[in-house]
Parts: structure tokens; sequence; C-alpha cells
């Protein structure tokens, strides 16, 4: 793509690549799930609002959605303490949770949020993560995978820098000064 922002490094991962990997994780998912139990879909806010979108509008069998805000991040930087800043509306005990997260960077929020939702008896509790970075130190449970990229700093597709390039149909690398 010769029209990035001058904000971009280069294209990690195409608008038709994301599409088709979506359509192929919500695919499994269906298949996963037929034995009609409803499936609760957590998407986590921000970032992961656009895959959720993509992914629920794609699955075959029967869910709902809602959402948790969590923070480990200030507007540029980690600060490395995980915090509920928005939690879920109804009670999960007994429901078949699907955490929908952006990106897995350090592994502390999911693993985190994994703590937390299950201690709050589901019948069971899985994630879907669309980006995780190639890192040695990564530990947390992740059941449905869309992509591994570098560990570079990346934006689009819900993912941003300081609220910026969210909305790119596409995940890029953000130049670094």
């Amino acid at each position: 793509m010769n029209d990035l922002h001058p904000d971009l490094a280069q294209v990690v991962v195409s608008t038709e690549q994301i599409q088709s990997r979506v359509k192929e994780l919500a695919d499994q998912i269906s298949a996963d799930f037929t034995n009609g139990e409803n499936l609760y879909l957590v998407g986590i806010l921000k970032g992961a609002f656009m895959f959720l979108a993509d992914l629920t509008r794609h699955l075959k069998v029967s869910h709902t959605v809602d959402f948790m805000a969590l923070s480990s991040y200030g507007k540029t930087t980690s600060s490395g303490a995980v915090r509920i800043l928005m939690d879920l509306r109804e009670p999960i005990e007994n429901e078949h949770l699907i955490i929908v997260e952006d990106i897995v960077d350090s592994g502390q929020t999911l693993d985190y949020l994994h703590r937390v939702l299950k201690g709050r008896n589901p019948a069971s509790l899985h994630s879907c993560v669309l980006v995780r970075k190639q890192r040695d130190n990564l530990d947390v449970p992740i059941d449905y995978l869309g992509f591994e990229i570098p560990d570079v700093w990346v934006v689009g597709y819900g993912l941003d820098f300081a609220d910026k390039h969210r909305t790119l149909p596409y995940i890029a690398e953000l130049k670094r000064d």
C-alpha cells in the first residue's frame, strides 16, 4: 500500500487476511459449540470492538454479546497493573464464555481476566484473540488465535496508539522514532 499514513511503517496484516481469518475463526467456534449451548461473548473494549463485530456476524450458533473494559495502559505505555473499568452487566455462572481480545502483548491482561472470570464459575471459559506478539514469555491460554505478529507496536482494526489509527481496516506497524 503506497498510501500509508506517515505514522505507519508497513502493513502487517491486510484487510483481506483479517476478513478471511475472522470467518475461519467463527466457523471453528461454531463447529465447537453445536450442542445448543448459548455462547456468551465478552468483548474487551476498546480494542476488540471491530473484531467482535465481524466475528459475531459470521457465527452460526446462538450467542450473547457483552463488554468489559480493562486498563493496563496509559495513553502510550503499559503500567503493568490491570484494573476493571467496566464490568459485565449479567452474572456468568454456568455460561459458556469466550473472551474476545484484540491483542496479547505481555499476556498480563488476558491472564488477569481469565482468573477473574474463572472465579465467577462459568460452565466453560475460552479465549479468542486476534493477534499475539511473538515473544518467549507469553504463557496464557488462547483457544482461538487469528495471527502471530512480530513484536512491534501495531495499530488498526481496533488497535491504537494514543487513540489514533484504531479504525484502519488493516493492521500496520507504527513508526517509532
